[in-house]
C-alpha cells in the first residue's frame, strides 16, 4: 500500500481500515501507524511505541490486530531465518530484503528480475507460484566498518 518512507496522515489509515472492512479503532490505528513509522518492526517493540502512545493495552490486543491487519493485506510479517516475525507496511508488491548478519539491520530489495513472483521455479509442482520470498545476507554499511572482535 505505502511504499514511501513515514506515516500517511490518519484520514488515510482510517480509510485503508474501512476499505478492508476493518472497524476503525485507537488500537487499530495506533498499530497501523507504528507499523508505518518502524518498518520491520517486531511485537514487543510495537507493542512498547502502542503503549507509549495508548496507555495500557494488552499484548494480546496487539496482537490480534497486527493478525487481522495481516489478513486483510494492510501490513505484511516477515520472519527471515534465525529472526523474529517483524512486520512492514510495504505491501502489494514482491519486494525482497537484505539482512546483517552481525546486528541484524533489515532493509527493502527491489525485486531482482521484473514482477512478481520475480524468480520463477524449475519445477512449480503443479502450484500457481505468485510471490518469492528471497533473503540476501551480509554486512550493513555500519558493521562492514567496524573492527571485528
Amino acid at each position: 500500500m505505502w511504499h514511501t518512507q513515514g506515516v500517511p496522515p490518519t484520514s488515510e489509515l482510517e480509510s485503508a481500515l474501512r476499505d478492508a472492512s476493518l472497524r476503525v479503532t485507537r488500537t487499530r490505528l495506533s498499530v497501523l501507524s507504528m507499523v508505518n513509522a518502524r518498518p520491520h518492526a517486531d511485537t514487543p517493540s510495537i507493542i512498547g511505541a502502542v503503549r507509549k502512545d495508548l496507555g495500557e493495552v494488552s499484548q494480546q490486543a496487539v496482537y490480534d490486530v497486527l493478525e487481522a491487519l495481516t489478513r486483510a493485506r494492510l501490513v505484511r510479517r516477515i520472519q527471515p531465518p534465525g529472526s523474529v516475525a517483524r512486520y512492514e507496511a510495504r505491501v502489494g508488491d514482491n519486494h525482497h530484503h537484505v539482512v546483517c548478519r552481525s546486528c541484524g539491520a533489515i532493509e527493502d530489495v527491489d525485486c531482482a528480475v521484473g514482477a512478481a513472483p520475480c524468480l520463477h521455479a524449475a519445477k512449480d509442482h503443479g502450484f500457481v507460484i505468485d510471490e518469492a520470498e528471497v533473503v540476501y545476507r551480509g554486512l550493513c554499511p555500519t558493521c562492514s566498518v567496524s573492527p571485528n572482535p
